[in-house]
């Protein structure tokens, strides 16, 4: 008898539990982090080499990530094959481990991640994954135009 009250005890507290976090699930909270500003994403991008000297391609990686490998001679390519236009693209691999700040501020969850900014600093186009250098050429010529 006392083992199947202890059940019984046992199933009303998950039951508890599981209600407890459903009435949690898919409400809105308040963020608990301050918002960004503009002029902090604009500094952590400037610190890494994002800035008003020409478009840029920021590719995440780390040491562990095998297609990180794949991205780095795809963008390699691509900007050696743009290196002659009148504003060539840079090629920027940061490490995720190292700066964490910034992959919270451009929202990266998967690596690899690549990233296409303007001469502006704006982001104009985003890839999870393994680009196609043909996509990532597509994307980045008429940025190198003067």
């Amino acid at each position: 008898m006392i083992q199947i009250t202890i059940l019984l005890v046992m199933v009303l507290a998950a039951i508890a539990v599981g209600v407890a976090l459903r009435r949690r699930d898919g409400k809105l909270r308040a963020n608990e982090t301050e918002p960004s500003t503009e002029s902090a994403r604009t500094e952590l991008l400037a610190a890494v080499g994002v800035d008003s000297s020409g478009p840029a391609v920021l590719h995440f990686s780390a040491d562990w990530c095998g297609p990180c490998a794949a991205v780095r001679k795809v963008v390699a390519g691509v900007t050696e094959d743009l290196a002659g236009s009148p504003r060539p693209p840079l090629d920027i691999e940061i490490d995720i481990d190292a700066e964490p700040a910034l992959a919270k501020e451009l929202n990266v969850l998967s690596l690899p991640t690549t990233f296409v900014f303007d001469i502006e600093g704006r982001e104009r186009f985003r890839i999870s994954g393994v680009p196609k250098s043909a996509d990532l050429r597509t994307a980045l010529a008429p940025l190198t135009v003067g």
